[in-house]
């Protein structure tokens, strides 16, 4: 069976991230993929300073790492900062960018993201897939940038406009679908 995991890149109590987050699982899960999900509040890691390497890097970034290379797919719901990839999503990959070898070289990755402007996260949802294409990841076409927040998911979690009811399934079948080829 595949296997996928995925997180949130707001650790905030009520985000709507983790209700993206949380509605991929389900759909990846009905698609008959075995979901972990993972929150970035298990994985403390300090600020990314090199000058810990390498005998204070986080286990947390080990650990994380781990489960990258283990896992088939990745998915990862993110807010927007300012037009740019939130800060505990740049230390993440950071720390993880370290490890060897390398934790973005096996999974498929999937990114999304939900934002109070009508943009729905699209500008750091650009940065995100060219920082992690920069590094090795996979990241399917479809950028998942769900805006604005206000009434994007009903009561159950689930995404209120069919566009991004369709953007949602198109997702699933290219994480579903999409290989490394045993990279």
């Amino acid at each position: 069976m595949r296997t996928a995991i995925t997180l949130c890149g707001s650790l905030r109590k009520g985000s709507v991230n983790e209700i993206l987050r949380r509605h991929m699982s389900a759909k990846l899960g009905e698609a008959g993929i075995a979901v972990s999900n993972l929150s970035l509040a298990d994985f403390d890691m300090p600020i990314f300073n090199q000058d810990l390497e390498p005998g204070h890097v986080p286990q947390s970034a080990a650990r994380l790492a781990e489960a990258f290379r283990s896992h088939d797919i990745v998915f990862l719901a993110t807010p927007e900062y300012n037009g740019g990839v939130p800060p505990l999503v740049v230390n993440t990959i950071a720390w993880l960018s370290r490890q060897k070898p390398s934790p973005f070289r096996n999974a498929v990755f999937g990114i999304g993201g939900v934002s109070s402007g009508k943009y729905g996260t699209i500008w750091s949802l650009s940065h995100l897939r060219d920082t992690l294409g920069k590094i090795g990841a996979l990241v399917v076409p479809t950028l998942l940038g769900i805006g604005p927040s206000d009434g994007a998911f009903d009561a159950a979690g689930q995404p209120v406009e069919p566009a991004i009811q369709v953007k949602v399934d198109q997702m699933v079948k290219e994480l579903t679908h999409f290989s490394r080829g045993g990279i």
